[in-house]
């Protein structure tokens, strides 16, 4: 019996393969949080009534953006780990635990776990910096005077 295996003939040319691979698995999953998000009911409502103002779909866009970001520069284990507090707090409120919940809040204002990451985006020119944050700003709280 013969196995077929292609073997790239350089140590360049397999790093652009992987790289390739990489990046299409990489465009892959963000479909995958596109398609989730598009399916939350939640946002459905929120970019249909307009309640993100007139950029509603873009903020949307945006949205998913950050969630792959967030997902491909953290450990799998912080996403776990906040979707479990939240529903320790949702749960907490739906039983009327207010004195219990308000506890909770405080202990995880103050804890010091280790933050998040979330690469940025290249770096502009001073002027282009400055004109885009007051955009990005404008446009995050809904502004339409842009």
């Amino acid at each position: 019996m013969h196995h077929l295996v292609h073997q790239p003939k350089s140590k360049s040319r397999r790093r652009r393969f992987k790289m390739a691979a990489s990046k299409a698995s990489r465009e892959l999953f963000t479909e995958g949080v596109r398609a989730v998000l598009q399916t939350w009911p939640v946002l459905q409502i929120a970019v249909d009534n307009g309640f993100g103002g007139v950029y509603g779909q873009q903020k949307a866009d945006w949205m998913v953006d950050v969630v792959q970001q967030y997902f491909h520069d953290n450990e799998p284990h912080f996403l776990s780990d906040v979707s479990q507090r939240l529903l320790q707090l949702f749960s907490l409120w739906q039983q009327g635990a207010l004195q219990q919940l308000g506890s909770t809040i405080d202990m995880l204002t103050q804890s010091k776990t280790p933050r998040a990451k979330v690469t940025a985006p290249p770096k502009q020119s001073d002027d282009e910096e400055i004109d885009s944050e007051t955009q990005a700003g404008d446009w995050l709280l809904g502004n339409t005077a842009i």
